[in-house]
């Protein structure tokens, strides 16, 4: 079966491939499809995203396309970035300038009051209109500062629940098993089944 990533965010497709692991997939991203118009996420929620870029993605590409949105709220900002978490800083941000913002936004937030959350809805849409949603979440909190080097976004300033290190200082797939978006592929690949009949 082809399916679509729908994303260019390198970090993302390997995310998703190693999710996908073992199952006979021919996963591509929107690379090969270039001419592919870039979706704009203007939903007041991630699902409304997520499902807004797989149906543009399958309608476009005439195959399944998965597609995620995904964001960090954080309880002392009022659930701040969410939706906006990939450009909370300004559009077009980097990870680090939006890490930025954020650090300065919880200056001087006690270490209690720093709790937050990550957010995953994978949208998975066949070219036939089919949609099939898919969530995950992991409940931690925001650091003080920047500490490690893998993953991407938010990841080296968050510290899941009863860790005392960040996402950032983890392996991917120590990561994957914890994570939001872990969370969400473990029910998409657990679903595939009813996809491929």
């Amino acid at each position: 079966m082809k399916i679509v990533l729908a994303t260019r965010n390198r970090k993302k497709v390997e995310e998703l491939q190693r999710a996908a692991l073992g199952r006979s997939l021919e996963l591509v991203t929107l690379d090969a499809y270039p001419d592919c118009p870039d979706v704009v996420e203007d939903g007041q929620t991630f699902r409304e995203n997520a499902i807004k870029k797989a149906v543009a993605v399958a309608r476009f590409t005439g195959c399944a396309a998965l597609a995620d949105d995904s964001g960090l709220e954080v309880e002392a900002l009022a659930g701040r970035p969410g939706v906006h978490s990939a450009r909370y800083a300004r559009v077009g941000a980097t990870d680090s300038e939006n890490v930025a913002r954020l650090l300065e936004e919880l200056a001087g937030v006690e270490e209690s009051a720093r709790q937050a959350r990550f957010v995953c809805v994978l949208a998975m849409a066949g070219p036939d209109g089919r949609v099939e949603i898919f969530e995950g979440t992991v409940s931690g909190r925001i650091g003080y500062t920047v500490t490690g080097t893998n993953g991407f976004g938010y990841d080296p300033v968050f510290f899941p629940e009863g860790e005392k290190r960040t996402f950032a200082e983890m392996e991917g797939r120590e990561k994957d098993a914890m994570s939001h978006r872990g969370r969400a592929l473990a029910s998409w690949v657990a679903a595939l089944d009813r996809w491929l009949v």
